[in-house]
């Protein structure tokens, strides 16, 4: 399931953040790849023990835990800490797939990759080219979204960044270990979850429907979540 997440930062925030990273210290971003992703990297990336980096990273992670789609979407045990990154000058990122399981330095573990996250910086209209292309079984899916808005995808997907052959494309990235581990289950949850906000608009959430619904939710979030 792929899930854009509208308005995960506000306007404001969005150009507060763009402010810092285009004076942040940018360094190869090959530097976080993996072994079969160094071959397919090329673009700019903040180290992730920069005090900027940081600072950002808690915004975003702030932002993500208050957004109730998000939580729908992700059922997030742990979120790794943001990166960030910058696409210019015709650089890109070829078809990979991300690592499995990433060592999350500030806790000190390792964190499984059950879905990845991009969030934009950059007004689409400010860049040419810069699409995530995301493959699965019904084809390549593009997608280029306003500053602010997330694209929550399975972290198993092939996907890559096309070249960016006009301005900067400023963007967070980052994965999620979720509660419920299998994708096939995460979605279903997901949809009961919508047709249970919606029975609550139009029933009521004191209704009997809404209360059966929600019951029958949290029983197999019990049975599937690790």
């Amino acid at each position: 399931m792929m899930l854009h997440i509208p308005e995960v930062l506000d306007q404001t925030q969005v150009a507060e953040c763009r402010e810092l990273l285009l004076q942040a210290p940018w360094q190869d971003g090959k530097s976080t790849a993996g072994f079969q992703s160094a071959l397919a990297k090329h673009n700019l990336q903040l180290p992730e023990e920069a005090e900027v980096a940081q600072r950002l990273s808690r915004v975003v992670v702030a932002a993500l835990e208050r957004h109730p789609l998000f939580v729908a979407g992700a059922l997030p045990a742990k979120i790794f800490p943001p990166l960030f990154n910058c696409y210019q000058g015709g650089q890109s990122f070829g078809l990979h797939v991300d690592n499995a399981m990433r060592m999350d330095r500030q806790r000190g573990e390792y964190l499984r990759t059950d879905l990845s996250a991009t969030l934009f910086f950059s007004d689409p209209d400010s860049y040419d080219g810069g699409e995530l292309v995301v493959e699965d079984t019904y084809g390549a899916h593009s997608v280029k979204l306003p500053a602010g808005d997330l694209i929550l995808y399975p972290a198993s997907s092939l996907h890559r960044v096309t070249p960016v052959t006009r301005g900067a494309r400023l963007g967070a990235f980052f994965w999620i270990q979720s509660m419920v581990r299998d994708e096939g289950q995460r979605s279903l949850l997901f949809d009961l979850d919508t047709a249970i906000q919606q029975t609550h608009q139009q029933l009521g959430a004191d209704h009997a429907t809404s209360i059966q619904l929600t019951g029958v939710y949290h029983n197999l979030l019990r049975r599937w979540a690790l």
